[in-house]
């Protein structure tokens, strides 16, 4: 979440005319995240998030990510739930750009997740893949292994202080490449777990959050996903991987849905392809984000260590040993 474009009140009053809530009384911008403009709304009883779309995410797409919280509703998955209008339409326009409001989903996020914090996210992640594998939608994940070529290419390196990277990331990539697996079992996975996506209440995971990066992948990437971003604790300046809170993850995914012995030796080079991903997509935004934004850049060398991590183990056993 993140805030490009700025609204104001003339924006507050068409969205009480198109949509059947009550008056909106405050709004306010969301600086967390990087891709589109959040604002968080209140009425006196209830609040809601309004998105504005920007950047990466297609307009063509947006209804994708509509149906699939609205399923992922009605499947029980606790998740913001997307508004209708008063024409049953999802989007509306504003400041030229498509937007969207979902319900606001009660809870706040942790700095840090604790091992049976893990346990919970592995199976709430578990659940929604059960949901999603039978869903007859589809959308291409649009930062999948494919992709990440030509966003290694759009960053200009000799613009910013991590330009020596260039050769390392050119190798990374390559042998990632050379090693990705072939047909592991896929549907819609979420694609941005990260902490700041999880919400928790009275200590307890209360739902997820910001679906748009959801896309049809491997469900084991949504894992690797899962270890990167939640499995390494920072230790001085460092980020050391936390192998107790893997074991605990994927002990929370098997409680409700097996990982198979394929998935399982794949972890490494997943683990490695979703390290690189983010690594590339913060080296993106330190280059291009304009200085303008209200945002907050997220800095690329967590993920170069966390890449240089999985670098040095191999087998999923690694992975799984203390």
């Amino acid at each position: 979440m993140a805030v490009y474009t700025k609204i104001d009140k003339d924006d507050i009053k068409l969205i009480n005319n198109k949509f059947d809530i009550d008056k909106i009384v405050s709004f306010q911008g969301i600086k967390q995240g990087i891709e589109n403009t959040n604002y968080l709304l209140k009425s006196k009883n209830e609040k809601f998030i309004l998105t504005i779309f920007e950047k990466r995410v297609s307009k063509k797409e947006v209804p994708f990510f509509m149906k699939l919280m609205d399923n992922l509703n009605r499947s029980k998955i606790n998740c913001p739930k997307p508004l209708r209008t008063k024409n049953n339409s999802y989007l509306i326009k504003l400041k030229k750009k498509t937007a969207c409001i979902v319900s606001f989903l009660d809870g706040k996020d942790k700095k840090r997740l604790n091992i049976k914090d893990c346990y919970a996210v592995g199976k709430i992640a578990a659940r929604m893949h059960l949901v999603t594998r039978k869903l007859k939608l589809y959308r291409k994940n649009s930062m999948g292994i494919k992709n990440l070529n030509p966003l290694l290419k759009s960053i200009n390196f000799k613009r910013n202080k991590f330009s020596k990277l260039d050769f390392f990331l050119k190798n990374n990539l390559k042998d990632i490449n050379r090693y990705w697996p072939k047909k592991l079992p896929h549907g819609i996975i979420h694609g941005d777990l990260f902490i700041d996506n999880i919400f928790f209440k009275k200590n307890k995971l209360s739902g997820i959050i910001d679906f748009y990066f959801a896309g049809n992948d491997y469900f084991m990437y949504e894992i690797a996903i899962c270890i990167n971003a939640l499995c390494f604790d920072l230790k001085g300046k460092k980020f050391l991987i936390n192998k107790r809170k893997i074991k605990s993850l994927i002990k929370g995914y098997e409680s409700i849905k097996k990982i198979s012995s394929r998935e399982k030796k794949a972890i490494n080079v997943l683990c490695r392809g979703a390290a690189l991903r983010y690594l590339l997509t913060r080296l993106y935004d330190y280059s291009n984000t304009p200085k303008t934004a209200l945002i907050k850049i997220k800095n690329p060398n967590e993920y170069y260590e966390k890449l240089l991590a999985h670098n040095r183990l191999h087998s999923h056993k690694d992975y799984l040993s203390r």
